[in-house]
């Protein structure tokens, strides 16, 4: 099961382009370069207080940046080797899900049709917090038991819901948050490119 956005898309640029335009709107804290980064180093709570953001606020800025990415979508793009590794996995038997807050029509839009041929099951518009109730959806749907399985994705709040469920999580290293903040939340040895990820999963 993979995380979509800086997992599978290129999109945090976008991401820190777009929060720096609406964070007026939703009366955010500004960030410098520096507290962007930083940012990059803390769980999904830590980053609300830092940025001031209310909880009643963050459904309505989910679906913002939601509608803000369906509208800059050709802006945005997989990581290089996304189609080749998803294909070895599905040439091997493994069965693929994607399980993002993003929605499905973009993660449709980004990956294209022959990549989604490999995909067995798409779980989107997940809450930030509701990771864990659609990871064990998709279990069940792929009738899957979750010591069988496998999360991959690029930040702590992927690693925590995986966690929590029983299932296996491997970070990667080229998405939201830092390699050595996400390093702390897996046992295994983080990817540093789609390549080593391959080889982490075929290993299994």
């Amino acid at each position: 099961m993979f995380d979509f956005d800086g997992t599978l898309a290129d999109s945090f640029g976008w991401f820190a382009a777009t929060l720096r335009e609406i964070t007026p709107r939703y009366r955010l804290t500004p960030l410098d370069d520096a507290q962007l980064q930083a940012l990059r180093g803390l769980e999904a709570r830590a980053i609300m207080q830092r940025l001031g953001l209310a909880w009643w606020k963050l459904p309505l800025l989910t679906r913002e940046m939601r509608r803000r990415m369906r509208d800059d979508i050709d802006g945005i793009v997989p990581f290089d080797g996304v189609d080749t590794l998803l294909a070895s996995l599905k040439s091997q038997g493994m069965r693929i899900a994607i399980v993002t807050s993003n929605s499905p029509g973009n993660v449709r839009a980004v990956l294209g049709e022959r990549t989604l041929a490999h995909v067995d099951a798409l779980e989107g518009d997940v809450s930030i917090f509701g990771k864990k109730k659609r990871l064990a959806k998709t279990l069940k749907r792929l009738g899957c038991a979750p010591h069988d399985a496998v999360y991959v994705g690029d930040e702590i709040r992927d690693a925590q819901a995986a966690a929590t469920l029983g299932v296996d999580f491997i970070g990667v290293g080229w998405g939201y948050a830092r390699a050595d903040a996400l390093q702390a939340y897996t046992p295994h040895k983080m990817c540093a490119d789609s390549h080593q990820l391959l080889a982490a999963l075929s290993a299994r």
